[in-house]
């Protein structure tokens, strides 16, 4: 495996910016990936600075060590879902820290490795588990969740709207044999919803049965929340995201934690006054330059958000 092959920083120089306040400073990078952006961070440190990495895939934990083998700033690579950033934090004795990246969605080499089963141009095991280690994959929801599930399912994370169609065939199929390949999954949703809309919605399906298979949405909701308690002030936040719901979710807490009030509703009664703990610092999301994604196209829609510690 070619570290450099496994992860392309997206937004490298923007992240950069807006993460590091302090070269004296203790950083996690909750989304290690190849460890495309945590060797340009550790580059960046002091010899009193450190880079946390996290990340759910072993494979990814393996390809960063690699990259980050001429690194001499200290780096602690952890294989583990940042979930639990705070009880990894305690294991490491660190009481605060100076920045959170989060680089979400999947790494190119992730889609580029059929095995691995998120994509729907191979013809490999469902899979599309972030961790190995966890029981739930993508056969399990394929075949074990009920038709109104699944529709749901689509619905919700993939914004399929022809969720219901999908499932019931899907539901269907299913009866006659269990659906155990991506590219059997693939050729029911193409049939479902014919040639000319098929990579549109397959893009979306494959994109739901991930989050749902790896609590994806859940998961950044409980990450943000227990960032802004580990940052210290003047730390910041910087997520990289890459569909409608991961940025909403990211720009909606933003703007709940910078928040001075709670409106009453009532001309007569005062609003109640809140004490931020945010300062939002893009007040509309950064995206990447036309030059990036010519290089690398699948910087096309991504969208980066900042925030501080106030």
């Amino acid at each position: 495996m070619q570290p450099a092959l496994y992860h392309v920083p997206v937004m490298l120089n923007e992240v950069l910016e807006y993460l590091l306040t302090t070269p004296d400073g203790i950083y996690v990078d909750g989304t290690l990936g190849g460890g495309g952006h945590a060797e340009k961070i550790c580059e960046q440190l002091s010899a009193h600075g450190m880079l946390i990495g996290i990340d759910a895939d072993a494979d990814a934990i393996s390809a960063a060590t690699d990259r980050l083998q001429h690194v001499k700033k200290k780096n602690i690579l952890v294989h583990n879902n940042t979930e639990h950033i705070a009880a990894i934090l305690r294991e490491q004795h660190i009481s605060i820290i100076h920045g959170l990246l989060l680089d979400l969605g999947v790494s190119s080499f992730q889609l580029d490795e059929a095995v691995k089963g998120f994509s729907f141009r191979g013809n490999e095991k469902l899979d599309m588990r972030m961790d190995k280690r966890q029981a739930l994959d993508a056969a399990s929801v394929v075949n074990s969740y009920d038709e109104k599930a699944l529709a749901d399912i689509f619905f919700h994370f993939g914004e399929e709207k022809l969720s219901r169609k999908i499932a019931r065939l899907i539901v269907r199929k299913r009866e006659l044999k269990s659906i155990e390949t991506t590219g059997e999954l693939a050729a029911i949703v193409e049939q479902s919803v014919g040639g000319k809309f098929a990579v549109k919605s397959l893009a979306r399906v494959f994109q739901a049965i991930r989050i749902e298979v790896n609590n994806e949405l859940e998961r950044l909701k409980s990450i943000l929340q227990d960032a802004v308690n580990g940052l210290t002030v003047g730390g910041r936040i910087v997520v990289i995201s890459y569909h409608s719901l991961e940025d909403r979710i990211v720009k909606q807490f933003f703007q709940s934690q910078a928040s001075t009030r709670i409106p009453s509703g009532d001309k007569l009664i005062p609003d109640i006054a809140l004490q931020p703990a945010l300062k939002v610092l893009t007040r509309k999301p950064i995206t990447a330059t036309a030059e990036e994604i010519e290089r690398n196209p699948r910087a096309r829609s991504a969208k980066l958000r900042a925030a501080e510690k106030i």
